[in-house]
């Protein structure tokens, strides 16, 4: 089968790869322009762009492609049987929906009509669901409305953070992709519309998402630290300094503590929670200081009875 593929991030790296490795013809790999980064602002590769090198397949990153003449018709002339998308980062145009006959198939990271939209893997965390999934669909004009083609379901583990469970979506998603496909061949997949009614949004994660509301119950907090990894993390103040809390867990403690208080028990700083629960925080960082352990934390700050974090 001939294919163009999409893609920009290392979540899309094992759909390409397992699609060459099974004999698929790559006609063109696109993805997005390179971006400075660091101090230096020096261009860097996209992962995806660093795949395609090392396979030798061809390249292309326009910077447009809705009104691109000259991409269209440069992918035209490739006359794709499908084009595959993961996560490349650009609105698909109408014109490149309607190319090939098989359509735009996309690998999406949730099990649709859940967690639409940039950041479907960290919401389904931070919303403590008990799975998640991948699905791949045919891409229409909406944000990931299109009709379902195929679906495979993971579980989520209290050990789970986002930054663990991207790679073994991102191979059990490349090893659907390939199924999919087949099953297209063969006629034996059937497109299976969504049901709208059904659907909630996983937007773009911001800084804020990450500070720490202690309004919210502990394991409220513990799913959205586990979620948030490693960007924006989870975050709150201490002494009028940013602290950051790398590793938590709901607290066992019995003490009643008011929201946000702090209370230092053995090796965890246990922080009082909505709904009477605590925080038991293992691992954290004040700002301008290294990453601790609570114990070593403790030992280096005294805390003041009735002491809250977040507090000014």
């Amino acid at each position: 089968m001939n294919l163009v593929f999409c893609g920009t991030p290392r979540f899309a790296v094992p759909t390409l790869t397992t699609l060459v490795q099974a004999g698929f013809k790559v006609s063109l790999v696109v993805t997005q322009p390179d971006k400075p980064r660091g101090r230096g602002l020096e261009l860097i590769d996209s992962p995806v762009k660093q795949a395609a090198l090392a396979l030798r397949l061809p390249l292309a990153q326009p910077d447009k492609i809705k009104n691109n003449e000259q991409f269209k018709s440069q992918l035209s002339s490739l006359n794709p049987e499908a084009i595959i998308v993961v996560g490349y980062g650009r609105i698909i145009p109408r014109w490149m929906i309607d190319l090939p006959p098989m359509g735009n198939l996309n690998l999406h990271a949730s099990l649709l009509p859940k967690y639409r939209g940039a950041a479907p893997i960290q919401w389904a965390i931070a919303a403590g669901e008990p799975k998640t999934g991948v699905t791949i669909m045919r891409i229409d004009e909406g944000l990931d409305t299109g009709d379902i083609l195929t679906q495979r379901e993971m579980a989520i583990t209290n050990e789970d953070r986002a930054d663990t469970l991207v790679p073994r979506l991102a191979q059990m998603g490349a090893e659907l992709m390939i199924e999919t496909l087949h099953g297209l061949q063969a006629g034996k997949v059937v497109a299976t519309p969504q049901d709208h009614s059904k659907a909630t949004l996983a937007p773009i994660l911001k800084k804020v998402d990450g500070l720490i509301d202690f309004n919210r119950t502990a394991v409220e907090i513990w799913n959205r630290l586990r979620g948030f990894q490693p960007w924006p993390g989870a975050y709150t103040s201490f002494r009028g300094k940013q602290l950051q809390v790398h590793a938590a867990k709901p607290s066992e403690s019995s003490a009643v503590l008011a929201q946000g208080e702090v209370l230092a028990d053995n090796d965890n700083l246990h922080v009082g929670c909505g709904n009477h629960t605590a925080l038991a925080i293992s691992e954290l960082q004040l700002e301008g200081k290294k990453r601790m352990s609570a114990r070593e934390f403790l030992n280096g700050y005294k805390l003041a009875k009735g002491e809250r974090l977040g507090s000014s």
